[in-house]
């Protein structure tokens, strides 16, 4: 088939190539248009534009969707991954078989920009990928393929898209499979749940709450938009925690320093260890080395 893509994130860069490979033609790449990056501000492409840029694929960078308008119509199929924008109906009517779109979830689940944050925020233990034909609903089209994986405790969010993200062209290649042989999706059944973008205020670390809630949180929001909490009136982001500890003796919001080990007080007499970590203005460190330059005073809070 003639396939174009349309990605921004890295997450889009297993299929990407994978499609380069395949027996299918990527015809060519939609993106959203440079951005300003670093201090100069330098207009800069996305991910997926520099890639395209190094395998020789034309990249569109539309403003408007309508821009798209004669550039699709030649097209068999187009997938999404992670490109940010929502196209409309007549838009997505274009190519023969419309839009597919690889969401890193099992849907109904977490239909919604920040699935895998939100799976590990409520401390899930399983998810997957899903291949979906896009409607104009949020993730509301019929389903052509998931795929589950279980997840491991020491992911974070940045571990857990990587992933996904590797699962996604075995989930592509079927579902190009069952397209090509006129096999119809399957309309999306089960529990439903959403999973809006996650603000920066709501990953602001509460202690009273449990350890675990804690440690989820983290896992979470690693590396955007980053767990943070407070420290001598200042952002201090946690981007990674340990083990859990139980009838702690901590208040909550304490840093408590022992040897190696930075644990905080939770609610329920719990406390975390907490791994890494970094202060304002500073690079993520090792909780135990920032501790030893910190000087902690007895009874210092994070909050």
């Amino acid at each position: 088939m003639r396939i174009g893509v349309a990605a921004t994130p890295a997450v889009a860069l297993p299929s990407l190539n994978w499609l380069l490979a395949s027996d299918h033609q990527l015809v060519r790449t939609i993106s959203v248009p440079d951005k300003p990056s670093g201090r100069g501000r330098v207009l800069t492409p996305s991910i997926v534009a520099q890639w395209s840029q190094e395998h020789a694929i034309m990249c569109l960078k539309p403003i408007h969707s309508d821009e798209l308008i004669g550039h699709l119509e030649d097209l068999d199929l187009v997938i999404t991954i992670g490109y940010g924008v929502i196209l409309p109906e007549k838009i997505l009517s274009l190519p023969k078989h419309g839009f597919i779109n690889l969401h890193f979830s099992l849907l109904p689940k977490y239909r919604g920009a920040a699935p895998v944050q939100r799976a590990l925020a409520n401390g899930e233990v399983i998810t997957g990928v899903t291949v979906f034909a896009l409607d104009k609903g949020m993730d509301t089209g019929p389903i052509y393929v998931s795929e589950s994986v279980s997840i491991d405790p020491k992911w974070r969010a940045s571990e857990l898209l990587e992933a996904l993200a590797h699962m996604g062209p075995k989930a592509l290649a079927r579902t190009c499979e069952m397209i090509a042989q006129n096999e119809s999706p399957r309309i999306q059944s089960g529990e439903l749940s959403l999973a809006p973008k996650i603000s920066v205020e709501e990953a602001k670390l509460d202690f009273n709450g449990s350890a675990l809630a804690i440690s989820n949180k983290v896992r979470a929001f690693y590396p955007s938009p980053s767990a943070w909490t407070l420290f001598r009136g200042e952002k201090m982001k946690i981007s990674r925690t340990g083990n859990i500890v139980t009838s702690s003796g901590i208040n909550i919001g304490e840093i408590r320093v022992d040897a190696n080990t930075v644990t905080i007080g939770c609610a329920k007499n719990e406390g975390i260890e907490i791994l890494e970590l970094t202060p304002a203005g500073k690079n993520e460190m090792r909780a135990s080395d920032w501790a030893r330059g910190a000087r902690i005073l007895p009874g210092e809070l994070f909050g």
